[in-house]
């Protein structure tokens, strides 16, 4: 049978009298008319306007409004279009299909996890290889001057040895692709939620955020490399599984059944999961980081796959790192953050309160950090804007950083006898022949090194001066540097500070009690770390998995979760983690777990969007383009008109037929299939494939030509839009029609009446708008 005369009917356009809709703003809330839902059903026979915009404007309720939404960010469309296309296709393929499918997805999952761990391969080695020639050099020259007194010398090399990469780095992603700033998961958080972040799965975002955080853990500032390595996970799934690449206009012809917003959102699950197990070695971690932290739709083929992924990826990374290291084929690298091994670490049931104080330590530590940094970044958003001025301000931090760790080497005197060296470049300084500076041995090494000192170095190893004031100033440097123009992660200064302040706390039990087997500063080395994450991020469940497999130690587990836990609990009552608290100062309409408390007496009235810009089932091109260039809708109700039998005399009112996306619009009229000119489309085969290859990055309305005679032609959307939307009546609940968007996974929501017309459309802004603040 033709295609095209079952897509393109001969038909003319029918009456769309009482149709057309000016492109009215949304009503604030204070505006907007509250209908009672136990008058909802009386008022059978009203017009829609009566009903709608002619109602009182009391709104039920005293729910504070959030405004500070972002117009740029678009949802993702996780719904699946059932459209005659669809249909179609399924019904024209067989049990092979569905079977190659399958093969592809495991396959595709396999690649994630290989190539995350490549790119985190090629990081640690980069980092590791440059940072030993930096510290041997540094070593040199504090050597050589402490005898010439010339220390001013090092001082500058350090100084130096910071500013070049970071400035690499800071112009990297200042100028080139500023999205790879931070850590990206809060992005990956947002993408998995159902928000479109422009450029966060780009390739020119994997390389800058590369290159980036290289810098920027080689020019010495507090970050780290593990929470990018969760951004550049997501990025490699999100490439892969496409088959193409819009950044490089390469179209690789594979995987074109996987262009699909749904199934991208899977295969990124993996990818973010697989940057955790490459990241930390845990890859049991890495899936309950991808459902504590992303995903709002998950299922138990997902939860095997995203697991193999992660199981990959660590496996790979383990190869390459052991051989790397000079043992090959033994797997003792199982992740770029090697904690060391706990073998012997115990702990008795009267410490356990002692841990609970350490995570409300922790929790009121967090609160501070986010609290700080949260305001630091509203002044950054206020007056460092420019992006020279970005730059300055990295360059400004990276010298501060040298400048105060060699004004704490060179203050503070911490002497150790060789042989107990936590460095492979201990530094003399001012210490006796044999002895080397303990407070140099902290500053001269990556933060991942610094860790496993505090972790594992015998007792006696650090001066509590010395800790205590590096714990002050880690804790100050890690503060400011997030929200850097810069790649960076907030896992290693966390742990870094936490291990810090954990191990004061285990020097000062062993002071009070000397004899004592289980006062071991380690051990609350590793709860402090715990509990200052924790703090910080608001992690719980993931969080702890991942520390357990990083220090393959399962006995220690309830400690460390009963840590996060009260960490969490205390910082909450303060203010919220900060992937949150930067997530919500991007104005993303972020939706959360749980839909707003007390929150039943609000009806879909009252937050929906009206009047809505609607197509009839058969438009007229000039008005599909006026409307796609008048708009920034994402999506179009499209209705037939239907009259009150009772009065003729009221407005038509709109009975839902379907849904139809901007991008299918912009599809059908880039490939001009119109009723009039189906004869051009005679023998050729109109399916899903149009749309797969224009996705993701569809062109703009203003880039698609329209003569003025095919402004007078005419498209049937019939066989294109969602004829089976999901829908809500106006008296749904503000908590059910907020279930129904997370998971479920919505992008628009009709609004119909009694008599199933619409009335009304919920998008996820009019959710986070009224559910952020509550």
């Amino acid at each position: 049978m033709d295609d095209l005369e079952q897509l393109v009917p001969s038909t003319a356009r029918e009456d769309s009298d009482g149709e057309e809709e000016n492109n009215a703003p949304v009503l604030p809330t204070h505006q907007r008319p509250s209908i009672n839902a136990s008058n909802i059903m009386e008022q059978s026979w009203c017009s829609v306007r009566q009903r709608v915009f002619g109602a009182a404007s009391n709104i039920q309720g005293t729910h504070e409004i959030n405004e500070n939404i972002a117009p740029q960010y678009e949802s993702l469309d996780y719904d699946i279009c059932e459209n005659t296309l669809m249909r179609r296709e399924e019904d024209s393929k067989g049990d092979k299909f569905v079977f190659r499918k399958r093969i592809a997805r495991w396959f595709v999952f396999l690649l994630i996890g290989v190539v995350t761990a490549l790119i985190a391969c090629c990081i640690d080695i980069a980092i590791e290889e440059l940072s030993s020639i930096k510290f041997r050099f540094l070593k040199y020259y504090v050597d050589l001057c402490m005898n010439d007194r010339c220390m001013y010398i090092p001082h500058l090399y350090w100084v130096a040895t910071n500013i070049v990469p970071v400035l690499i780095g800071t112009i990297l992603v200042t100028y080139v692709e500023p999205v790879a700033a931070g850590s990206g998961i809060p992005q990956v958080k947002c993408y998995l939620n159902g928000v479109k972040v422009p450029r966060i799965v780009r390739i020119k975002t994997l390389l800058v955020k590369s290159i980036g955080v290289t810098c920027s853990v080689l020019g010495g500032l507090a970050v780290g490399k593990e929470g990018p390595m969760i951004h550049s996970g997501a990025v490699v799934a999100a490439g892969i599984s496409q088959g193409k690449t819009t950044s490089l206009s390469k179209d690789f012809h594979f995987f074109n059944y996987f262009r699909e917003d749904h199934e991208k959102r899977d295969f990124v699950s993996g990818g973010a999961a697989a940057g955790v197990a490459a990241a930390f070695g845990a890859p049991m971690g890495g899936v309950l980081f991808s459902l504590e932290e992303g995903s709002s739709f998950w299922n138990q083929s997902l939860t095997w796959r995203i697991f193999f992924a992660s199981m990959i990826s660590t496996f790979t990374l383990n190869v390459i790192l052991s051989a790397y290291h000079g043992f090959p084929g033994q797997l003792t690298y199982s992740g770029l953050l090697n904690f060391g091994a706990f073998p012997n670490i115990s702990y008795e049931f009267f410490e356990i309160p002692l841990f609970v104080l350490m995570g409300v330590l922790g929790g009121i530590l967090g609160a501070l950090f986010n609290h700080v940094n949260l305001k630091l970044t509203l002044f950054r958003m206020k007056y460092i804007t420019k992006k020279w001025l970005k730059v300055v301000e990295v360059l400004v931090v990276s010298s501060v950083s040298a400048t105060v760790a060699f004004a704490m080497i060179m203050l503070i005197d911490d002497c150790r006898p060789l042989g107990q060296d936590p460095t492979k470049f201990p530094v003399q300084l001012y210490c006796g022949d044999g002895e080397y500076s303990a407070v140099a041995s902290i500053w001269f090494q990556n933060p991942e090194a610094s860790v496993r000192s505090l972790f594992h170095d015998p007792p006696g190893s650090h001066n509590p001066c010395t800790v205590g004031v590096f714990f002050v100033i880690y804790f100050a440097l890690s503060c400011w540097t997030y929200g850097l123009s810069v790649s960076s992660g907030l896992f290693i200064p966390s742990l870094l500070t936490g291990a810090a302040w954990g191990r004061l706390a285990g020097m000062f039990l062993e002071y009070l009690f000397p004899n004592a087997a289980w006062t071991n500063p380690g051990k609350y080395a590793l709860i402090g770390a715990a509990s200052q994450l924790g703090g910080n991020v608001r992690m719980t469940i993931s969080l702890t998995v991942i520390l357990i497999e990083a220090t393959a130690n399962i006995t220690f587990g309830l400690p460390l979760m009963i840590t996060l836990i009260t960490a969490k609990w205390i910082g909450d009552l303060f203010n919220e983690g900060i992937y949150d608290l930067h997530i919500h100062l991007s104005g993303v309409p972020i939706l959360g777990w749980e839909p707003p408390q007390l929150s039943h007496n609000i009806f879909a009235s009252q937050f929906m969007s009206f009047p809505v810009v609607k197509f009839n089932c058969i438009e007229s091109v000039a008005r599909i383009v006026d409307t796609l260039r008048d708009t920034i809708h994402s999506g179009f109700p499209v209705v037939t008109s239907v009259h009150d039998p009772r009065n003729q005399q009221t407005e038509a009112g709109s009975k839902l037929c379907g849904l139809i996306l901007r991008s299918q619009l912009i599809v059908i009229l880039q490939n001009k299939i119109f009723v009039e000119n189906k004869e051009e489309w005679m023998g050729k085969s109109i399916t899903l494939k149009l749309f797969r290859d224009a996705y993701p990055r569809y062109p703009k309305i203003e880039q698609i030509y329209v003569s003025e005679l095919e402004r007078s032609y005419t498209v049937d959307l019939r066989n294109f839009m969602n004829p089976t939307p999901y829908t809500v009546p106006l008296a749904a609940s503000l908590p059910r029609v907020f279930k129904l968007f997370r998971g479920l996974g919505l992008r628009h929501l009709p609004v119909l009446d009694n008599r199933f017309e619409l009335v009304g459309i919920v998008t996820r802004k009019d959710l986070a708008k009224y559910g952020t603040h509550h």
